[in-house]
C-alpha cells in the first residue's frame, strides 16, 4: 500500500501542484559539502566503507554529540552508520522487539514505526499525545504499560506537529524507564531544528535513558541532503552489538564518499545548525498565512513542518480536503490524519516550510480563496 507521502507527492506531480507536502528541501546544498563529495570522489573513497561506518565520520558524530549533548560516546563501539534514518528506527525495534511484545507509540506519529514494530513479531499499543499542545500525557502512557511492554517510540522535534520536548518530559520519562525496565527507540531525526533559542535535549543526556536507549538521527535532514539517506543510531556497546548482528546482513555498509565528506563537514569550522537556515522560511510561512483562511496553530518549535486548522474552510475530513487543495488550489500537503492508526478527523493538515521563499509565497498566493 502506497504511503500518504508518496500518494500526495504523486498527486502533486499529476496536478503541477507546488509540492508541501514531503518533507525534502526543494533548496540547494551547501556548496562546500558537495565540493566535499567530489574531493572523496576523485580521492578514490569509492569501495565498501567498515560494517559499522567510516571511523573519520563515527567520530565526527561522537563530537558532534560531545558539542550539542555534553555526552561522551564511544565512536567505535556505540555508534552504526545506516542507509538513513528509517532504517535506522527499523533495526532498532528488531534489536528489543520480540514475539508477543508490545510497544508503545505516541500519535501522531511517523508511518514506519508501526510496520517496524509489527515485523518484529510484536504489537503496537497507541497513546495519543496531549490535543492541542500535542505533549506527551505520561498518566496515560502508564496506564498503557503492562507486563508486557518491552520498548516505546518517542520523536522530538516531532513529526509531524512540530513539538519539542522539555526537559521535564524527559526526567518523566527516564523514570517511567526505569520503574518499567524499558527500552526507549528515540527518533531524533531533526536534529538541531529547534527555533526561537530553544535548548534541544536528547535522550544521550540523562544516564536513565542512556543505558536503555537507541537513539536515531539523520544527515540528510541536518544537511538538507535528503536523497543521500545516511542516518546513524547511538546505543550502548550491548545494544550496539545486537544492533549490528542484523545490520551486517540488511545493508552491510552505507555509501562511501557521503560518509567521507560528511565526516569532514561536520566540523565546528564548516558544520551549522540546519536552524539557522530554517527558521527564516518558518517565519516567513507563518507571515504568508496570516491573510488566508487557514488558522494557525502554534509556530513550530521545530522541524520542518507547521500545522493549520482549516474548519474555517472546509467539513471535508482531512485526507480528501488534502486531495481537494491539490486538485483545485495546486498546494499539496499532509493530512494529520495519516499519523494516526484510526485516522481521526481534527481538520488539521501539515505544511512543509523547508522550501525557497518562492516556492513558500506562490504557495500562500494559492491559498487565499
Amino acid at each position: 500500500m502506497m504511503t500518504i507521502f508518496s500518494h500526495m507527492s504523486a498527486l502533486a506531480q499529476e496536478h503541477g501542484a507546488l509540492n508541501l507536502a514531503q518533507g525534502f528541501p526543494d533548496f540547494p546544498m551547501d556548496a562546500r559539502l558537495a565540493g566535499l563529495v567530489t574531493e572523496a570522489l576523485q580521492q578514490g573513497a569509492n569501495q565498501y566503507a567498515p560494517m559499522a561506518g567510516l571511523p573519520a565520520f563515527q567520530e565526527a558524530i561522537s563530537g558532534k554529540a560531545a558539542r550539542d549533548y555534553g555526552v561522551g560516546i564511544d565512536p567505535s563501539r556505540e555508534i552504526t552508520i545506516t542507509p538513513g534514518a528509517t532504517y535506522a528506527l527499523y533495526v532498532a525495534a528488531q534489536t528489543v522487539l520480540r514475539s508477543g511484545d508490545t510497544c508503545i507509540v505516541l500519535e501522531p506519529a511517523y508511518d514506519s514505526y508501526v510496520p517496524a514494530i509489527e515485523a518484529a513479531g510484536a504489537q503496537p499499543v497507541f497513546v495519543p499525545l496531549l490535543p492541542q499542545s500535542f505533549r506527551p500525557d505520561f498518566d496515560r502512557i502508564e496506564a498503557a504499560i503492562t507486563p508486557r511492554t518491552k520498548a516505546i517510540f518517542i520523536n522530538t522535534p516531532h513529526n509531524p506537529t512540530g513539538t519539542v520536548w522539555l526537559p521535564e518530559d524527559w526526567r518523566m520519562l527516564e523514570a517511567l524507564v526505569l520503574k518499567h525496565g524499558l527500552y526507549v527507540i528515540s527518533d531524533e531525526v531533526y536534529d538541531g531544528i529547534v527555533f526561537d533559542n530553544r535548548s534541544q535535549h536528547s535522550a544521550l543526556q540523562r544516564e536513565g535513558l542512556r543505558s536503555r536507549s537507541l537513539v536515531c538521527f539523520s544527515y540528510g535532514k541536518s544537511t538538507h541532503t535528503t536523497g543521500w539517506k545516511i542516518g546513524s543510531c547511538i546505543a550502548p556497546a550491548e545494544l550496539t552489538l545486537r544492533y549490528r548482528t542484523l545490520h551486517q546482513y540488511l545493508a552491510f555498509s552505507v555509501n562511501t564518499p557521503m560518509q567521507w565528506a560528511l565526516a569532514r563537514y561536520l566540523s565546528p569550522d564548516l558544520y551549522a545548525p540546519p536552524a539557522t537556515v530554517l527558521q527564516p522560511k518558518r517565519d516567513l510561512l507563518l507571515a504568508l498565512l496570516r491573510d488566508t483562511p487557514f488558522r494557525l496553530l502554534e509556530p513550530a518549535a521545530g522541524t520542518y513542518f507547521q500545522l493549520v486548522d482549516y474548519s474555517a474552510v472546509s467539513e471535508l475530513p482531512e485526507q480528501a480536503f488534502a486531495e481537494w487543495l491539490t486538485r483545485t488550489h495546486g498546494v499539496a500537503t499532509i493530512p494529520v490524519s495519516a499519523f494516526y492508526h484510526d485516522g481521526r478527523n481534527q481538520h488539521l493538515i501539515r505544511l512543509c516550510f523547508a522550501k525557497k521563499e518562492e516556492t513558500l509565497r506562490a504557495a500562500a498566493d494559492r491559498l487565499r480563496f
